[in-house]
């Protein structure tokens, strides 16, 4: 009887030793963007080199104001046309649209494209810098 339950409990260790290391094997590390703030954004934009400010909003609201040196991929083109246009994967990307909404949504669509250094800084509606 001490047998068996010396047994069982040996076998009930090493079960739970081996789906552990199961968990931590298969266990990815999940890409994420980071939201900052619009004088974070600024801060970088005056102190660090080799960086993308990348406005999402239309044609139309680009033309009307942004902000200088940014690049325009509409949100609805990031799919489509960010390969193209930012070919370092590795580069800082600083991204805003008009209120933040999708700003949001293109950051994700570039974290599923392969890009790693995304910083998203809501919109220039809160933008208190020069524009052009």
């Amino acid at each position: 009887m001490k047998k068996s339950i010396i047994l069982v409990l040996c076998l009930s260790v090493f079960f739970c030793l081996m789906a552990c290391q199961q968990a931590d094997t298969h266990q990815e590390k999940e890409a994420v963007y980071m939201n900052i703030n619009a004088q974070q954004a600024k801060e970088i934009m005056d102190t660090q080199e080799n960086y993308v400010i990348l406005d999402v909003r239309t044609q139309e609201e680009f033309d009307e104001k942004h902000i200088p040196g940014a690049v325009l991929i509409p949100d609805y083109e990031i799919t489509n046309k960010a390969e193209e246009i930012l070919k370092d994967k590795d580069q800082l990307i600083l991204v805003y649209c008009r209120s933040g909404r999708r700003s949001k949504l293109a950051s994700e669509e570039l974290l599923k494209l392969g890009y790693t250094n995304i910083k998203e800084f809501g919109g220039i509606i809160d933008w208190p810098y020069e524009t052009e």
